[in-house]
């Protein structure tokens, strides 16, 4: 019985996500523009990740075995 009632609990909670585009508060404004941006940016636009901040996956196999290359910078402790 417990978790059936857990489970309704958490299903009537799963709707009270806000559904509302994001605006500041009221009172408050927008965070000034980075330096050197020609206008400030819009709530999307700081929202939507960059290329640097999510990096797409390399899903490359390897076919066959690869020698590693050398590393230079492995040198043993002075």
């Amino acid at each position: 019985m417990k978790p059936a009632i857990a489970l309704l609990v958490a299903l009537g909670l799963t709707g009270c996500g806000a559904a509302n585009r994001l605006q500041p508060a009221k009172g408050e404004s927008l965070p000034v523009a980075p330096r050197g941006a020609t206008a400030t940016p819009t709530p999307k636009q700081l929202l939507t990740a960059t290329p640097q901040q999510r990096p797409q996956r390399s899903d490359e196999l390897m076919t066959q075995s690869q020698d590693r290359r050398s590393d230079e910078f492995d040198l043993p402790p002075r």
